[in-house]
């Protein structure tokens, strides 16, 4: 059973979710389908993924309630700005085949446009509306995230941010924890760098029993980050969701965090600078 957690409006979201890009075309629709029915009930797609069609198309056919499965999409920059905002929501609706999103996430602050206050003004519309439950950001840094609350009131529910071994990102994480904002991360192994054979990692695995990437994953869940893995393997897929029978010591979890670097990000990904239209 996967644990879940109470975010600040209330609504929860289960420990682990499903990353869903670069899956696309049948072959995407099997792989979501798939991890469905190995137990993920938080699908995580966006407008830029191309693929919110497919991810549509595999809750239909898991023959899981939409009800029993939280979908998360996320805004483009290219549609910042409140009445954009809204209308990419329609439109993901629309693609998606469904009347509501369970969670709808602005995509990258894009700073040098600075069009995300009215954004985040129009994920606050929207929710109101009933067209999505929970709204948050993703790659928002502390000054934005309290530009955003200082406008309108309203804290994020989640901010999805870059995190792994490499970047365990512990500054931010403690504005999430005094914000009240659920810490989401994405590329939570780390990708073509995750840190598999490093000794920290490798030696839990053998203490435990289980494999470097349930560490991972393990570790993400002991520091209250909410990781997103993708995988088209079903056997990875349901070895992903197996990681709540066994427990980090301390020492473990420290050593693991020890192997974040200054320069850990996977391609500069830095919220100041990186832009995505």
């Amino acid at each position: 059973m996967v644990p879940t957690y109470v975010l600040n409006d209330s609504n929860t979201l289960p420990a682990v979710g499903f990353g869903t890009y670069p899956l696309r075309g049948e072959d995407g629709i099997v792989a979501i389908t798939s991890a469905i029915q190995a137990g993920y009930r938080l699908l995580d797609t966006a407008v830029n993924y191309e693929n919110e069609t497919e991810v549509g198309e595999a809750l239909r056919r898991s023959g899981v309630p939409r009800d029993d499965v939280q979908i998360q999409s996320k805004i483009p920059g290219r549609d910042h700005g409140y009445d954009e905002a809204l209308a990419s929501i329609r439109g993901s609706l629309d693609r998606l085949g469904l009347e509501y999103l369970d969670v709808q996430l602005i995509h990258w602050p894009n700073p040098s446009v600075d069009r995300f206050v009215e954004t985040w003004r129009a994920l606050v519309t929207a929710r109101n509306d009933g067209l999505v439950r929970s709204i948050g950001v993703s790659n928002f840094t502390d000054e934005f995230l309290r530009r955003i609350i200082d406008d309108s009131g309203v804290t994020p529910t989640v901010n999805q941010i870059e995190l792994h071994p490499y970047f365990p990102q512990e500054e931010m994480r403690k504005v999430h924890a005094e914000l009240g904002i659920q810490t989401q991360a994405w590329s939570p192994m780390g990708k073509r760098q995750a840190p598999f054979d490093e000794p920290p990692v490798a030696e839990a695995a053998r203490a435990h029993g289980v494999t470097p990437g349930q560490v991972i994953l393990r570790w993400h869940h002991q520091l209250g980050s909410l990781p997103l893995p993708k995988s088209a393997t079903p056997e990875r897929q349901s070895a992903n969701l197996d990681i709540f029978e066994f427990e980090l010591t301390a020492t473990e979890l420290k050593a693991i965090t020890a192997l974040g670097r200054p320069d850990g990000r996977l391609f500069g990904g830095d919220p100041l600078t990186h832009e995505e239209m």
